[in-house]
């Protein structure tokens, strides 16, 4: 039983329950967005994108392929919206935070490890480096 308590109370545990959670929060925001406003949007462009009634019918067997097509759409409206929304704007503000910090690790040139600049030997490998240059600050 302690193994089990050990388990749920591990720190990576408790992060991915959180992120769990907060992903399915997420994803209820992104839909309300989508269809709060861009859906509607399309739906004055090109008509509203239901094609839940979509179907063909072969051998007295209904499939429904409208149901897929929606699916698909809503997707890719989410997907687009994640992307321009969220994964842009954090990645320019990344790169805009990391622009004037130096570096602190450089790769070995045996084993493709981060190792530390002035590093004379790799942790990983064990080989002899060369030292970079002293970082300016």
């Amino acid at each position: 039983m302690s193994g089990f308590k050990k388990f749920l109370f591990r720190g990576n545990l408790v992060d991915l329950a959180v992120a769990f959670v907060i992903g399915a929060a997420f994803a209820g925001l992104v839909k309300d967005f989508a269809n709060s406003f861009i859906t509607p949007l399309i739906a004055l462009i090109g008509g509203k994108p239901d094609y839940t009634r979509l179907s063909v019918t072969i051998s007295g067997t209904q499939f429904p392929y409208g149901v897929f097509l929606t699916s698909a759409f809503a997707f890719t409206i989410t997907a687009v919206i994640v992307y321009f929304l969220v994964v842009l704007p954090t990645a320019k503000l990344i790169e805009r935070m990391d622009r004037g910090r130096e570096a602190t690790e450089r790769e070995c040139p045996h084993c493709l490890s981060e190792i530390p600049i002035k590093a004379t030997r790799c942790r990983y490998c064990t080989a002899d480096v060369t030292p970079t240059a002293e970082p300016t600050y």
